[in-house]
């Protein structure tokens, strides 16, 4: 029988600062989870929905990990059911740069329209509203 994922559980980032990148992701709605795996060392991960995004601190990645570890080189797509229009102004608020959109993107599973920003690693986020062209 083939193998057949099912779903995507974490990802993991690589950054420069791990309170600075906390305080972005809090600013788009995610909680902060600090947690102590098998190992005994003490993580950080943040979590939105069922998803869950666990962050190392260059230099000091935890094993195993990516071949080439460097902050800022990820491209991450948010879906929200917040109108885009508040999430803008919500980041305006936050004094997060809006550097594209709103703009018609195709996700996953159909149409987006989307704005994106980077986060402090200068990693792409764009957050997505699905919608219907």
């Amino acid at each position: 029988m083939p193998l057949q994922i099912q779903s995507l559980d974490h990802i993991v980032l690589t950054v420069k600062d791990i309170s600075t990148t906390v305080e972005f992701y809090q600013a788009l709605g995610m909680s902060v989870q600090r947690f102590q795996p098998a190992d005994g060392t003490e993580r950080t991960a943040l979590s939105f929905g069922s998803q869950k995004i666990n962050l190392h601190q260059a230099g000091a990645e935890f094993e195993p990990k990516a071949a080439a570890p460097l902050p800022g080189s990820a491209d991450l797509c948010f879906r929200t059911q917040t109108p885009l229009d508040e999430c803008a102004a919500h980041l305006q608020a936050c004094s997060i740069e809006i550097i594209e959109g709103p703009v018609p993107r195709t996700g996953a599973t159909g149409p987006l329209k989307s704005i994106y920003t980077r986060d402090p690693d200068g990693n792409l986020i764009e957050i997505a509203n699905q919608t219907e062209f």
